[in-house]
């Protein structure tokens, strides 16, 4: 492989960013695109620059997402965007759901439910503390203090650096993204609430998780 040169990526005479660039979008539309594609979802808040030019090309940006089954997702006053597969029996899943364990899934419901009981009250920060004791009803007989607490320790992280819907605010203490509302269905809502109360009666033991549609951040 030869190394690249300054003219193997300066736009050409017909437009393009590069030689040879087959592509029809402007370099700040395909930008946006790919932010998109990639995942998990785009904040206005913290991508202004990327939002602006979402809302100036939402129609051409729907439509190349649609050419890849893909749904665009815009949440004007929360200022969020995301992508989820094509709301189609018929149509191939293109966003890979994220693998999840229960305690993952559990994790979410919680952090889901706390967003809508603040809901107009501005920012919602929760504690890490509060969180886990929430979720104490889920340690089972098998499972030992320090080796649950690791499990929903790792839940935290994963919450924080893969799906993003947790943003650290100081020591253990982090804000809920608003997208949360978004990312977990109904349909999970139920499943993991059945699970809920199944291991409040006794049941014990760890479920598989139920996806959600949050797309596997490849970054």
């Amino acid at each position: 492989m030869t190394e690249s040169t300054t003219a193997d990526v300066t736009p050409d005479e017909h437009g393009g960013l590069w030689r040879g660039d087959a592509g029809e979008l402007p370099d700040r539309t395909r930008r946006v695109l790919l932010r998109l594609v990639r995942g998990p979802y785009l904040s206005g808040a913290r991508e202004a620059q990327l939002w602006a030019v979402l809302l100036t090309d939402e129609a051409v940006l729907r439509s190349r997402l649609a050419d890849l089954f893909l749904e665009l997702v815009i949440d004007r006053d929360n200022e969020f965007a995301f992508v989820r597969n094509a709301p189609s029996e018929d149509a191939p899943k293109a966003v890979r759901s994220e693998a999840l364990t229960f305690l993952d899934t559990a994790m979410l419901l919680v952090l889901r439910q706390t967003l809508l009981s603040e809901e107009g009250r501005g920012r919602v920060i929760v504690g890490q503390a509060e969180v886990f004791e929430q979720l104490a009803v889920f340690r089972t007989p098998d499972r030992d203090e320090k080796d649950f607490a690791s499990r929903v320790n790792s839940s935290w992280n994963k919450m924080q650096n893969k799906l993003r819907v947790l943003h650290a605010v100081g020591d253990d203490r982090a804000e809920i993204s608003p997208v949360l509302r978004l990312l977990v269905d109904a349909d999970q809502i139920r499943a993991i609430t059945s699970e809920y109360h199944r291991i409040a009666r006794g049941g014990g033991g760890e479920s598989a998780a139920p996806s959600t549609d949050a797309e596997d951040d490849t970054e």
